[in-house]
């Protein structure tokens, strides 16, 4: 493929790709990440791959790198601070050095002004993977559904004519939901913006307002109904959804 064929939209796949390895080797496989950050090794880097895995090696020898390298020696400050702060400053560093290959790559491919900004929303829209480690994102979400759940409850309250089990809790959003009038007949028109930077249960991004989008009733985390399989047909004939986790847990004895 030439290079001036390539679009903001691949540009953020290879992004998504390098950051899924990122989180990998800091939260799920982090024990491995921490054993192959031995302080007696040479200067290493972490490096995130499109095909969402990550790796622990040197820096590229040839000078200038084909791409902007990862910070250096992260292996030397291991064992010098708590394990958390340690994986939170590797985070840190890894968001700066997806944004560095992600606009060199803009760079590389000629983007104008509108692609580099629009690449950027599409980059600022998911959590950083400091966020994912620290906590931060996990904290942002429950904020996002208790707003969520508390606009679902006055829509609920307000229904007339509908299933009271069903109101507010499958949101279809292509196109929006109608505003809903209050109890003072003033327009409710705050419910897409408090579903806006809601995060996905199962995969942890953003909710997108062209995507179906379901709540869990038991735990009440929201999802896309393309992570747990659900479609919108589906969804009407659910008075009470249960997800995957939620599911998983009643069935044990």
């Amino acid at each position: 493929m030439e290079a001036a064929a390539r679009t903001v939209e691949e540009v953020f796949r290879d992004f998504k790709g390098r950051r899924a390895g990122l989180i990998k080797a800091l939260t799920t496989e982090v024990q491995d990440f921490y054993h192959q950050c031995d302080p007696e090794k040479e200067n290493l880097c972490l490096y995130g791959f499109p095909s969402e895995q990550w790796e622990v090696n040197l820096p590229a020898e040839e000078v200038p790198p084909e791409l902007p390298e990862p910070a250096l020696g992260i292996n030397f400050a291991r064992d010098g601070m708590q394990e958390k702060d340690w994986l939170s400053l590797v985070a840190v560093h890894s968001d700066a050095w997806l944004l560095s290959v992600a606009f060199y790559f803009g760079a590389r491919f000629g983007f104008d002004k509108a692609d580099r900004k629009r690449l950027f929303n599409m980059i600022n829209d998911l959590p950083t993977i400091f966020e994912v480690v620290s906590g931060a994102a996990k904290k942002n979400q429950k904020e996002k559904i208790a707003a969520s759940n508390h606009s679902s409850t006055k829509s609920k309250s307000n229904s007339k004519g509908r299933d009271p089990e069903s109101q507010g809790k499958y949101s279809r959003q292509q196109p929006p939901p109608p505003p809903v009038m209050n109890d003072d007949d003033e327009v409710e028109d705050d419910d897409e913006d408090e579903h806006g930077e809601t995060l996905c249960g199962a995969c942890g991004e953003n909710y997108a307002s062209d995507e179906f989008w379901i709540c869990c009733d038991i735990c009440e985390k929201w999802f896309h109904g393309k992570c747990v399989k659900i479609t919108p047909a589906r969804a009407e004939h659910i008075k009470q959804y249960k997800c995957p986790t939620c599911s998983n847990k009643r069935a044990r004895p």
